[in-house]
């Protein structure tokens, strides 16, 4: 499968650094084969194979490492005294209490640890607890669309017409081993079908411990079914009671929780440009992955425009971007996009080639009182480089790499 290299330089760049590294995503998206990988470097590199320790927590055989007490003596059992060893969790969060366990393996000398986990809370709120300042968190993502070119090329399918795989990409989603089932609709759709029905299973519904798994899933079909708008858990309950299925407010806020605890979707907040503040109402949602949508949904060629900006959206993430939706004054920009040194104010549109359409998207941008870049994303073949200052970017161009 492609090698993910730039989260293997993130990761690889903290080796043998007094930090444990903690790999974070939605399940199945390539964390526990990046593990591999870096521990294919280090064999590479000469590492003996007795310094690196290697578990799956979600494989059968090691159903006993489960209790941490059990892992942790296993693996001081097989740490040397004035050599490095390298130890991978994979999964961790199976364990419970797996943190007590890691804490304690992190103050032996000359340990380097890696763990990856499929929960965003029990990984940052619970380990952070007992190891704050001492780990940093790598977040993962499936494939970026130049990615899943690049392993479509590896797979022998054709990557020559661009249109056709981003197509393809919208509707098969961005999970690594969907493109390995090269675009058979039944096999990927079962795939995906397992995929979902564990994270409902074992990262919310067992961990949570829900029993009324159809407003589970009634609440995440509307999530995923308004991914790009604004989504309030009064909404969503007022909304699925008028539709026969009663189920409270703070229910609701709590699955919605739950969606993001596992990387189902991503919560986006406003932000305030001419206020200079961030809001903490009116947030929107977006899906981590389209395949998910279609095999939930069934695939519909509708609600084009909010896909695209929900890619974009994931795009943006992936670029290591802050990212907020934006309020200026009674208008809205779609994304605000923040590092460290630069800010860029974004609206996502299917098309402009109607001149209405066009200075409906362009209009908040004039609104702005700032001089922080403009960027117009479209489907649009044929693009204008510029509208009065405003950078207009093709998506698949942008999908491809091509910055901003």
């Amino acid at each position: 499968m492609t090698t993910r290299d730039d989260y293997f330089e993130q990761v690889y760049a903290f080796k043998d650094k007094q930090v444990i590294k903690v790999l974070t995503g939605l399940r199945r998206c390539g964390k526990s084969f990046l593990m591999d990988q870096i521990v294919e470097k280090l064999l590479a590199d000469g590492i003996p194979q007795n310094q690196i320790i290697h578990y799956h927590l979600d494989e059968i055989e090691n159903d006993p490492f489960l209790d941490y007490k059990v892992l942790y003596e296993n693996i001081k059992s097989k740490l040397s005294a004035d050599k490095m060893t390298y130890i991978f969790l994979d999964e961790v969060q199976l364990c419970k209490n797996f943190q007590k366990a890691v804490d304690s393996l992190f103050n032996k000398k000359n340990t380097d640890i890696y763990i990856t986990g499929s929960n965003s809370d029990l990984l940052s709120g619970e380990l952070a607890t007992l190891l704050s300042g001492r780990y940093v968190t790598i977040d993962m993502q499936p494939f970026s669309f130049k990615e899943y070119l690049h392993e479509r090329g590896e797979q022998g399918l054709e990557t020559v017409d661009l249109e056709q795989c981003y197509l393809d990409y919208v509707r098969y989603g961005s999970l690594p081993f969907t493109v390995q089932l090269k675009n058979d609709e039944r096999n990927i759709n079962q795939y995906l079908n397992g995929v979902f029905s564990t994270i409902l299973l074992k990262d919310i519904s067992d961990r949570h411990q829900i029993s009324d798994l159809s407003g589970l899933q009634s609440v995440i079909r509307f999530m995923f079914a308004n991914t790009a708008n604004i989504c309030t858990s009064k909404k969503i309950s007022d909304t699925l009671t008028s539709g026969g299925r009663k189920i409270s407010q703070p229910t609701v806020e709590n699955y919605m929780h739950y969606l993001e605890e596992c990387f189902m979707v991503y919560k986006v907040q406003r932000y305030d440009i001419k206020g200079k503040e961030y809001l903490k109402t009116l947030c929107k949602y977006y899906i981590a992955d389209t395949g998910l949508r279609n095999m939930l949904l069934g695939y519909r060629n509708i609600d084009t425009g909010h896909i695209l900006e929900t890619l974009v959206f994931l795009e943006l993430k992936r670029r290591k971007y802050e990212i907020y939706t934006g309020k200026v004054g009674d208008m809205e920009i779609d994304f605000v996009a923040k590092t460290q040194s630069s800010l860029f104010y974004v609206q996502v549109a299917e098309s402009v080639k109607d001149s209405q359409t066009l200075e409906r998207e362009l209009k908040p941008f004039t609104k702005i009182k700032d001089s922080y870049p403009c960027v117009l994303i479209t489907m649009d073949k044929t693009v204008n480089e510029d509208f009065n200052g405003v950078r207009h970017i093709n998506a698949i161009d942008f999908f491809c790499g091509k910055e901003m």
